[in-house]
């Protein structure tokens, strides 16, 4: 299983915006908020392996 590292870009309700910042792109992904976990702010850095989103 892959790992992936994401900033949180923005926060709007009970969504959020993430940004890829291991590799070169410039898509956003919207994510539910209860997919997240609940400390992260705008400019959060998350992992993202076996299927959860980690703080880090």
């Amino acid at each position: 299983m892959e790992t992936w590292y994401y900033e949180v870009i923005s926060i709007d309700g009970d969504y959020a915006n993430l940004k890829r910042t291991d590799i070169e792109s410039n898509d956003i992904k919207l994510v539910a908020r209860t997919m997240l976990p609940d400390s992260i702010s705008e400019g959060s850095k998350l992992k993202y392996e076996f299927l959860q989103y980690e703080l880090i």
